[in-house]
């Protein structure tokens, strides 16, 4: 069944392509980038992504790719880079990325507040938007975002349908299939008339993905350590410009303890070198003191333990799915499967692959750089050699979904060496266009998975779900039908508050004009 399904799927996506190219290549190709027909013949995963938002209807699936090919050349989307976006619209904060949602999305920021409507700016706030999508479309290939809209000290001279219409057809035309949901934060109830326009622009297939939330029902869709203080939030987190807010990646810990200072290092070189470019650093004392530390003649009783799970890990089966970059292969592809607490099993793997005939430097980085020991996070992989890197959670802190890993790799001239100090010293000088980077999300298993690669000292044991947790998805869901029952019901009360003032208003000028001319 799931074969004839893919073979499906492979037939729309190879119809697509060819009468993309007969009937409207041959005769619209100026209107298009090259760039983004070349991809289209080539990405699976792309051409899918409309196909899908299409309920895999081909003829409506060319008419969508048409118009959004159109945007994308007419918006040189391709082209868009830092120097494209005035420094001002950068620095204000209104639009960026940011956190994750509880289902582990990364959260698309709009804050309304800082935006005015204006013609003469509205392009440039447009290329903002494409800016951002682009950039992360790139980064995580099909991977979808929930878009924060929030409305709070939101004044009149902030509602600009024009623009919101705009970042609805992005998701709806532009970007298929990355829009996980739209959580509406505190709408004032003035806008309620203007969000039924917004609701018939979605159309059905996406007008559920709307979500109204106040400062108590946001946290359903976002965490507290994700939301800011107006939110009920903890995040610490203040918008600044430059640099650029990026995915916020540190060093984690490894195996023998932190590298923290590396962050703080290359900060402050930053700094001193006036604005060059520099990757992390470490200093010649941490150097000596991590050399000290994985000295063979030193390896205390942790480390033995270590070598035995890493004994182990070699007879465990490696995980299936593969991403093949150009110059590791890296696995899993997407995700990292941890265990629940409840089932003890906490480590996993990531295994690298190199491809190339040089050697790679490799290094590992996460979001959550406290929670978790990667052994080793820093070091070289050997042509066609491969790298088993044990992550696991440290001093009993829980993963979240929310958790990222980056894996970032170059390639080493022959001649270079593969201490500390070389790598070191590599990092700071290779350019960022010779740096292939890929992003895995953590997964929290709570059934089996024939993919998943999570260790324990026995055995693979991971539980199946209960009737329990089946009734608590019922009632969480029951829960979530009740609050948005109670939403329409707020909203129609607005409404006919709105309606029976208005009718008031109108009442009392008839009125007036009846005894000013009777």
């Amino acid at each position: 069944m799931a074969e004839c399904h893919t073979q499906n799927k492979a037939k729309l996506v190879s119809e697509t392509r060819r009468r993309f190219e007969a009937d409207y290549v041959t005769d619209k190709s100026e209107k298009y980038d090259p760039r983004d027909v070349e991809r289209l013949q080539q990405d699976d995963n792309w051409v899918e992504s409309y196909l899908f938002w299409r309920h895999h209807n081909v003829d409506e699936t060319l008419k969508m790719l048409d118009e959004s090919f159109q945007w994308r050349k007419e918006m040189s989307v391709n082209d868009l880079t830092e120097s494209s976006i005035p420094r001002w619209l950068l620095e204000i904060g209104g639009i960026y990325l940011h956190g994750y949602d509880k289902e582990g999305n990364k959260l698309f920021w709009i804050r309304v507040k800082y935006h005015i409507k204006d013609h003469k700016t509205t392009l440039d706030k447009k290329k903002l938007i494409a800016f951002w999508l682009e950039r992360y479309a790139k980064r995580e290939n099909g991977k979808p975002v929930t878009v924060m809209f929030d409305l709070s000290e939101t004044g009149i001279n902030s509602i600009d349908m024009d623009f919101v219409r705009f970042i609805i057809n992005c998701f709806k035309v532009y970007y298929p299939k990355y829009l996980s949901k739209m959580v509406i934060f505190d709408m004032p109830w003035i806008m309620n008339a203007a969000f039924k326009i917004v609701k018939s622009w979605l159309g059905p297939e996406a007008v559920s993905l709307l979500k109204f939330a106040s400062k108590n029902e946001v946290q359903d869709y976002v965490s507290v350590e994700y939301l800011p203080p107006h939110m009920g939030g903890t995040d610490p987190f203040k918008y600044s410009y430059p640099p650029l807010v990026d995915d916020d990646f540190q060093t984690p810990l490894c195996e023998n303890g932190p590298i923290a200072s590396e962050d703080e290092a290359s900060s402050k070189e930053d700094l001193e070198s006036d604005g060059k470019e520099t990757l992390e650093t470490i200093s010649s004392e941490e150097q000596t003191a991590l050399l000290k530390k994985i000295n063979v003649t030193e390896h205390t009783s942790k480390a033995e333990e270590n070598e035995k799970v890493d004994s182990k890990m070699k007879a465990f089966k490696k995980p299936l799915s593969v991403f093949k970059g150009p110059l590791l292969h890296i696995s899993p592809a997407e995700e990292l499967y941890f265990g629940s607490t409840e089932s003890g099993e906490k480590k996993t793997l990531i295994v690298l692959t190199n491809v190339t005939k040089n050697i790679v430097a490799f290094k590992v980085r996460t979001t959550a750089p406290e929670k978790y020991r990667v052994k080793p996070s820093n070091s070289s992989c050997d042509p066609g050699a491969s790298v088993d890197i044990v992550v696991s959670p440290h001093g009993g802190l829980t993963v979240s979904a929310q958790d990222r890993f980056l894996i970032m790799a170059a390639e080493m001239e022959q001649s270079s060496g593969t201490g500390p100090a070389e790598l070191t010293q590599f990092w700071k000088e290779v350019p960022r266009n010779k740096v292939m980077e890929h992003r895995l999300r953590c997964h929290i298993v709570e059934s089996s998975k024939p993919t998943t690669l999570t260790l324990k000292d026995n055995a693979f044991n991971m539980s199946d779900k209960t009737s329990e947790d089946l009734y608590l998805q019922l009632n969480r869901l029951l829960e979530s039908n009740r609050k948005l029952e109670d939403q329409v019901q707020r909203c129609i009360w607005f409404q006919q508050l709105l309606l029976s003032l208005t009718m008031l208003l109108l009442a009392f000028v008839v009125s007036f004009f009846y005894l000013l001319y009777t």
